[in-house]
């Protein structure tokens, strides 16, 4: 609001009034050129301005908020639907967003040294459904021998009951020789629940039954029924700075697999971030000459796209 407009609407609404007064000609059209702009922050101020000056026109005040806000809900309601509209039809490829990492790693446990890391994930969400892709890679080499070879991917919809509940399925391989095992299948579905999902906060719960099969690295396999059970914590600290926490348990009979994974993020701009993060991987029961825990500190950039 420049100070001629301001001034103009100030000798407005200073004029005297009868009990049933208009609304002066300057103070109107001001409140119609808020009203065009669209800015509901500028139409309040301007009618908040309008009533102190104006108190023998809140009737005509009223009507003309009531309208404004009806127009408002109107606007975002079409846009909502135009929104839903062009997900639902939506092609296989469209609506993927992403990010990409890489970094360094420290490993203890099993061995302890420092190596290379990369991942990968891409998430699709729509109106009742999201998928989510992920694969992550830690590899270290020392005088030409390959002292750490880690390798994760997985696959896992989600399909909307309500705003809370949710279905979910997942098809994980992994593959780590220094654990004792070239590959691991997992499959599990079951429900989740949203316990809070916001701007500022999310937490997910999720669990049900699971099929997994572990080929050993000496040429061994095993495979059973499981229960499998997940939570995702995220928590948005500050306008840069956010706290990850990812757990996740197999429950077999002949062995149990626990993961941890603790992170902290520290925006950077320009679609960077900073990671560091700290993983505890723990099996009750793995195979000979291994040991139950192997932890992994990471430090990376991440790249969303």
């Amino acid at each position: 609001m420049n100070r001629l407009t301001t001034l103009g609407v100030a000798i407005a609404i200073a004029m005297p009034t009868s009990a049933h007064a208009q609304l002066a000609e300057p103070v109107r059209d001001m409140i119609d050129a808020a009203i065009a702009s669209g800015d509901a922050d500028a139409v309040a101020t301007v009618m908040d301005l309008a009533r102190q000056t104006n108190p023998d026109a809140a009737e005509e005040l009223d009507g003309i908020a009531a309208t404004f806000a009806a127009s408002q809900e109107e606007a975002a309601a079409l846009a909502a639907a135009q929104e839903e509209e062009e997900i639902r039809n939506a092609g296989l490829l469209d609506n993927w967003s992403g990010q990409g990492e890489i970094g360094a790693f420290r490993a203890t446990g099993n061995t302890s040294e420092t190596g290379v890391t990369a991942a990968v994930e891409l998430r699709r969400e729509g109106v009742d459904w999201e998928h989510q892709l992920r694969a992550r890679a830690d590899y270290q080499k020392s005088s030409g021998v390959t002292t750490r070879e880690q390798f994760l991917a997985a696959y896992q919809p989600r399909y909307n009951l309500s705003e809370r509940i949710y279905l979910f399925g997942l098809a994980q391989w992994e593959r780590d020789r220094f654990q004792g095992f070239d590959a691991r299948y997992s499959v599990s579905g079951g429900l989740g629940y949203r316990v809070f999902d916001n701007d500022k906060m999310r937490l997910l719960v999720e669990g049900g039954p699971a099929w997994r099969r572990t080929e050993f690295s000496d040429g061994t396999t095993d495979q059973s029924i499981a229960g499998y059970a997940a939570l995702d914590y995220d928590w948005q600290v500050t306008d840069r700075i956010a706290f990850t926490q990812d757990a996740s348990v197999f429950l077999e009979s002949g062995n149990t697999t626990l993961q941890s994974i603790t992170g902290l993020e520290a925006g950077l701009g320009s679609g960077l971030t900073a990671r560091a993060s700290y993983t505890v991987e723990h099996d009750t029961n793995p195979p000979a000459g291994a040991i139950k825990t192997d932890t992994l500190t990471r430090f990376t950039l991440i790249y969303g796209f």
